[in-house]
């Protein structure tokens, strides 16, 4: 069956909109917009940076989305401190389906002076394939990208072919603070039929990934204090406790000498057919085709994607007793841990620590103490990968870059998807533009010129698409 006269001509629309799209990076207006973005010293950390998370969202996105037909809302955070939130929106027609995109503006610190040949963060600088810079992979690089896409559309169609609302926070990098309670009140203003969103990285480079969720996260300590100074061990050795062998076993009860979760709560079902189906050939945590897992550690009956993609992880983070950097001859008087629980949809995380407590108390570690590391948690999240939403992306993907793209039911990390998926009401589709290796929370974050160029195809493309089959009003036709 030969395509129609209107077929060709939306396809040649559609071919112009991608090779324009790859122009903007290849004749370097991606690197000059994104130097910009970068220069934003939007670090979370830091209280002080208020005015530039809120410069980021005023003075940086605003006026570009304001040309594009975006009307641009910026709120203050529900939690008192926390960064400000900004939603930017385009509605052609009520009848006409919803896209929701997010991004952050917030980076981890910038580790001044520790990056290599002396760049800066919060410049950005070009060495081959790699553009570097605080931001240029979380998440700066990835939102912009989106943006990128919708205006090459707008400007290839006179218009986008389905209503756009981009949500921009500033605390992801602090768990996002104030995100769910805003979402809540502000349900409508965010309503879509679908999250389309960028975050984390590929599982390869060579092909685009299609996320459906993501692990949820949940950090807490552990502490056991017996006394408040030291005890010389000559003389007290022997007959008094030591809470750092305490809280060794203490965690030895959490997980075995493999990895292995031992709390019967924190095991989620094996995946489901479905699910292994869908990861049977996922190539994670490869590096030029090696494997880079330990083959006897974690759940070692689940294949390796499997433990990453489709299970709970425990995790310590950092512990300390004494003083690591001057030992002494002490019985310490305490020892502290803070531990991480990376989990799936289905758990919730308000039943982590009351599981916890019971199980110490049972295995008589009455004395280990516990609270969570800070007042906010995400949770595991996914989609159904047989939602209509998910194989359109997957079909306009794979017309774009002409193979089947990576289809995986979360990502490894945690993000704010639940606030999206569970609060508003969506499906949520998550296409990352990075890669594991691109030093992100690190000195050197960076981002590969090549992936950008993938990135700006695939999104160019997605949105074309979807414009088109919500004029349509086709999109089960995919």
């Amino acid at each position: 069956m030969h395509p129609s006269p209107d077929q060709k001509s939306d396809l040649r629309g559609r071919e112009a909109a991608i090779a324009s799209a790859m122009r903007y990076i290849e004749e370097g207006g991606f690197k000059s917009d994104l130097a910009q973005l970068v220069a934003c010293r939007t670090e979370t950390s830091k209280q002080g940076d208020a005015v530039q998370k809120l410069t980021y969202l005023t003075d940086l996105l605003a006026p570009h989305l304001a040309r594009l037909g975006f009307s641009v809302q910026v709120f203050d955070n529900p939690d008192a401190g926390s960064g400000p939130l900004a939603i930017y929106q385009r509605i052609e027609d009520t009848n006409l389906p919803t896209v929701l995109m997010y991004g952050h503006a917030d980076v981890v610190p910038g580790l001044d002076g520790q990056w290599d040949a002396g760049r800066s963060p919060w410049k950005l600088e070009q060495s081959d394939n790699r553009l570097y810079g605080r931001g240029t992979a979380d998440n700066k690089g990835q939102h912009w990208l989106n943006i990128a896409a919708l205006r090459e559309v707008i400007a290839a169609r006179g218009h986008l072919g389905f209503n756009c609302k981009i949500l921009l926070e500033t605390e992801e990098e602090s768990g996002s603070p104030g995100l769910e309670l805003f979402c809540e009140t502000h349900r409508n203003d965010l309503a879509a039929d679908v999250l389309i969103a960028s975050d984390g990285p590929r599982i390869r480079t060579g092909r685009p990934t299609v996320a459906l969720g993501s692990r949820g996260n949940f950090n807490f300590d552990l502490e056991i204090r017996y006394r408040d100074s030291g005890r010389h061990s000559g003389n007290w050795g022997g007959s008094i406790k030591d809470p750092v062998i305490r809280l060794a076993h203490a965690i030895a009860t959490i997980a075995d000498d493999h990895g292995r979760i031992l709390i019967d709560e924190w095991r989620p079902e094996k995946p489901s057919d479905r699910i292994r189906d869908l990861l049977k050939d996922c190539p994670i945590l490869q590096s030029n085709g090696v494997s880079r897992m330990d083959a006897d550690w974690g759940e070692t009956a689940l294949a390796p994607a499997e433990r990453v993609l489709a299970w709970n992880n425990f995790a310590v983070l950092a512990i300390k007793a004494g003083s690591p950097e001057r030992p002494v001859n002490a019985i310490a008087p305490m020892a502290w841990a803070r531990c991480q629980l990376r989990f799936l949809a289905g758990l919730d995380p308000e039943s982590i620590l009351p599981t916890l407590r019971a199980h110490l108390d049972a295995n008589g570690f009455e004395d280990v103490a516990l609270k969570p590391a800070r007042s906010t948690w995400w949770r595991g999240t996914t989609t159904n990968p047989d939602d209509p939403w998910v194989q359109q992306v997957m079909c306009s993907l794979e017309k774009t870059e002409g193979h089947t793209p990576d289809l995986i039911p979360c990502i490894g990390g945690s993000l704010p998807n639940h606030a999206f998926q569970g609060i508003v009401g969506m499906p949520a589709v998550w296409i990352p533009h990075s890669y594991s290796d691109c030093s992100q929370h690190a000195p050197n974050e960076h981002v590969r010129i090549d992936l950008c160029l993938s990135a700006i195809r695939v999104m160019t493309g997605l949105f074309w698409d979807i414009g088109q089959n919500g004029e349509e009003g086709e999109r089960d036709a995919y």
